[in-house]
C-alpha cells in the first residue's frame, strides 16, 4: 500500500429522525447564548421553527442566503451579526445557508452549527465561497468547519422530488472526484464509494415515495460520506466547471452539477480507469449517470438552465485560465467539447 496522509476534520455529528430536538443541547454545550439562524427566503419557515425550538438563545432570523454567496449578502448578515450580539450561527438549509454561515465565520470567527436539509454536503468541508462581480472566489480555511452537524431526515420531507435528485447528484460529484484526486486516501476512497452506493440506491426510492424516511435517511447518510470526501480532497474539473458556471452565469448550483457530472466524468475515465471503477457502475460510468438523471426526471443540458450558446467559449477560458490538479489534462479543445455536450444535453463522450 502506498503512503498517505488522512486528517480527520473536527466536528461532531447528531444523526437520526427527530435530532432536531437536540439543538438546544448543542448550542448549550458550545457555550453559545445567541445564535442568529440563517436560511433562505425558501426555508424561512424552517428557519422560524429553529429559532422557536432555540428560544432565549435565539438572536434572530435572516432569510438572505442565496446560491454562489454573494458577497453584498455576506456583508449584511455580517454586519446584522454583530448588531444583534451574536456568539454563534445556525445555518438551516443547503450549500447557500452554510456557506453564508462560513462567511460570517471567516469573517468574525463565529462558530456555525449546520442543520442541513438537502444533501449538499458543505457543512463537511472548510471550503467557503464568495461571489463578486459575476466571479466565484473559494478557498479552504479550517475556520469555517460547522463544530456540529445536526442531520435530521425528517427536516428533508418538504425538500420537493426534483430538487431532492439534483441535490443527491451534486452530492455524489463530490465522491467522483474524491476518488481521483491527487490527494486521495485508501479511507477517502471508501468513504467515496459507500456514500455515491448510498445516494444513487436512495434516490430512486424517493421518487417512487417522497415520504419514505428510511430512503431520505439513506440520502442524508451518503451525503454527510460524500461532503466529508470533498473536505479531505482537492477538487478537480467537475467542481472548477461548475463554479465558473454558477458564478459566472449565476445557474443554479444542484442542477448544473447533475448536468455537467457525467461529462466531467466522462472526460476522466480513461485517465483514472480503477478510481472509476470504485463507483460500481458498469462498464460506462458516465453514461449510467447520464441515463440515471434522465430516468428520475433531472435536467441534463445546461441550455434549459438558461445559458446561452455564446457562452460556451467564455467558460471554457476561464476553466483553462485557472490551472488545478486534474487526472486527465486539461485543454481548451477538450473543455469547450466537454461544455459544448453539456449544454445541447447530449449524452455523455470521452
Amino acid at each position: 500500500m502506498r503512503a498517505f496522509t488522512y486528517a480527520a476534520l473536527p466536528m461532531r455529528v447528531v444523526f437520526g429522525p427527530g435530532s432536531l430536538a437536540r439543538l438546544p443541547e448543542e448550542v448549550a454545550a458550545l457555550g453559545l447564548t445567541r445564535v442568529l439562524v440563517l436560511c433562505s427566503p425558501e426555508q424561512e419557515a424552517t428557519g422560524h421553527q429553529v429559532a422557536a425550538a432555540l428560544g432565549d438563545r435565539s438572536a434572530g432570523v435572516l432569510a438572505e442566503a442565496r446560491m454562489h454567496v454573494p458577497v453584498e449578502v455576506a456583508h449584511r448578515a455580517q454586519a446584522l451579526a454583530a448588531e444583534l450580539g451574536a456568539d454563534g450561527c445556525v445555518a438551516v438549509g443547503g450549500g447557500s445557508a452554510v456557506g453564508l454561515g462560513k462567511a460570517i465565520a471567516l469573517e468574525h470567527g463565529l462558530p456555525v452549527i449546520a442543520v442541513p436539509t438537502t444533501y449538499a454536503g458543505s457543512e463537511m468541508t472548510p471550503v467557503w465561497g464568495l461571489t463578486a462581480d459575476g466571479v466565484k472566489k473559494t478557498g479552504r480555511d479550517p475556520r469555517v468547519l460547522p463544530v456540529s452537524v445536526v442531520y435530521d431526515p425528517e427536516l428533508t420531507l418538504t425538500l420537493p422530488v426534483p430538487m431532492t435528485v439534483t441535490s443527491g447528484f451534486n452530492a455524489v460529484a463530490h465522491a467522483v472526484e474524491g476518488l481521483y484526486a491527487p490527494d486521495a486516501t485508501p479511507v477517502v476512497s471508501l468513504m467515496a464509494a459507500e456514500g455515491a452506493r448510498a445516494l444513487l440506491g436512495a434516490l430512486p426510492r424517493i421518487v417512487a415515495d417522497p415520504v419514505d424516511l428510511d430512503a431520505r435517511g439513506d440520502a442524508q447518510y451518503g451525503a454527510w460520506l460524500c461532503g466529508a470526501v470533498l473536505g479531505a480532497t482537492t477538487m478537480s474539473l467537475h467542481h472548477k466547471l461548475c463554479h465558473a458556471l454558477g458564478g459566472t452565469l449565476d445557474l443554479p448550483h444542484a442542477p448544473t452539477h447533475t448536468v455537467v457530472l457525467p461529462h466531467a466524468l466522462a472526460y476522466n475515465t480513461p485517465a483514472a480507469p480503477d478510481a472509476v471503477t470504485a463507483l460500481g457502475l458498469g462498464p460506462a460510468p458516465a453514461r449510467a449517470l447520464w441515463d440515471l438523471a434522465g430516468d428520475l426526471g433531472a435536467p441534463r443540458s445546461l441550455a434549459d438552465l438558461g445559458m446561452i450558446e455564446a457562452d460556451i467559449d467564455r467558460i471554457a477560458d476561464l476553466v483553462v485560465g485557472n490551472p488545478y490538479a486534474n487526472p486527465r489534462p486539461v485543454t481548451r479543445e477538450g473543455v469547450r467539447r466537454l461544455i459544448g455536450a453539456a449544454w445541447s444535453g447530449d449524452s455523455p463522450t470521452s
